[in-house]
């Protein structure tokens, strides 16, 4: 265990974070699969712009990285022109 203040400090703010990282990446997993459930194309391209900015926001703080966001946001994208 810790002996030092600040290494006690950074085990708690450590926790904190990886508990919020978790929530926005459950969640964000969670429209992607709402996003390709959906079956009209109307309902997916109101999604899509969400889901995509979220992607991006777990990437540009390190929680996925970027290339996987990237591939995601593609993936999903062509999925939606897919619909009809």
């Amino acid at each position: 265990m810790a002996n030092h203040k600040s290494s006690l400090k950074r085990i708690r703010a450590n926790a904190t974070k990886r508990l919020r990282n978790r929530y926005q990446a459950k969640t964000t997993r969670t429209f992607i699969k709402r996003l390709r459930a959906s079956e009209d194309k109307n309902s997916a391209s109101e999604l899509l712009p969400k889901v995509i900015s979220m992607l991006d926001r777990l990437a540009k703080k390190n929680i996925i990285h970027k290339n996987k966001a990237a591939n995601n946001k593609s993936k999903l994208t062509k999925f939606v022109n897919g619909l009809k």
